[in-house]
């Protein structure tokens, strides 16, 4: 949106806890420099030429990271710097961007996952920036409807793995079309207190952008290998929110 982002995450704090301490390091340092120390030690054959002091000295600062890496401040520190740094280039001005500190709340069963991710996929269109979803800007409905078109889904977002309950991936315990007419019905339904709506004269979703229903089982085929991601809701608002 124009003034405000709305992120729906799932922190996987055993997955971060199960990293290595280079792991850690390596994924790091895509973020940061870190430290001479953490940098010499992510070089094999510069670590092994390290004493044993200053191994002790990394793996201290491995375990901070690794702290950091499942927690929703520091993926939020991140996410608005760089939201605000591009805003002010834009803009080319300086200074803050952001009104305030985020706010988050937790999704403690199905049903509250679903209705929020049905209610951030639906802000476009409430705001009346979009028609239909599949023409949302930066929603997840848009690219997984983009994905689905070719019997994918998208890497970067966590996968719809319909009822199966596997052990080895984590993902999303529903039906992807299931979910996309959900979100056709909830957006067609008027709200008094938003100007947003999905056109009535729309033809249904799953007809309009070309999906079979015969096709869903290919998504979820090959997930085990193609997926391993790690819910929590993080609103923040820019300076310019009213």
């Amino acid at each position: 949106m124009s003034n405000h982002t709305h992120v729906v995450l799932h922190v996987d704090k055993q997955k971060a806890e199960a990293l290595s301490h280079e792991e850690v390091l390596r994924r790091w340092h895509k973020l940061h420099k870190g430290t001479l120390l953490t940098r010499k030690y992510v070089d094999v054959r510069m670590r092994n030429t390290m004493s044993e002091a200053e191994r002790d000295s990394v793996i201290l600062c491995a375990n901070i990271y690794r702290k950091r890496l499942h927690d929703i401040s520091w993926f939020m520190r991140h996410l608005n710097e760089y939201i605000a740094r591009m805003a002010n280039k834009e803009d080319e001005c300086t200074g803050r961007f952001w009104e305030g500190r985020f706010k988050s709340q937790a999704l403690l069963d199905e049903a509250a996952l679903l209705a929020c991710m049905a209610y951030v996929d639906l802000n476009p269109i409430r705001a009346g920036k979009a028609a239909t979803p599949e023409k949302a800007a930066y929603t997840s409905v848009k690219r997984r409807i983009k994905a689905a078109k070719n019997n994918q889904q998208p890497r970067k977002l966590m996968p719809f793995t319909g009822n199966q309950r596997t052990t080895n991936v984590k993902g999303l315990p529903f039906v992807l079309a299931d979910y996309l007419a959900l979100v056709e019905h909830t957006g067609r339904q008027l709200r008094c207190d938003k100007p947003g709506v999905i056109p009535s004269h729309c033809a249904p979703l799953l007809q309009r952008t070309g999906l079979q229903l015969d096709c869903w089982d290919k998504l979820v085929n090959g997930i085990e290998s193609e997926f391993s991601t790690r819910i929590s809701v993080a609103i923040t608002h820019s300076k310019l929110a009213g």
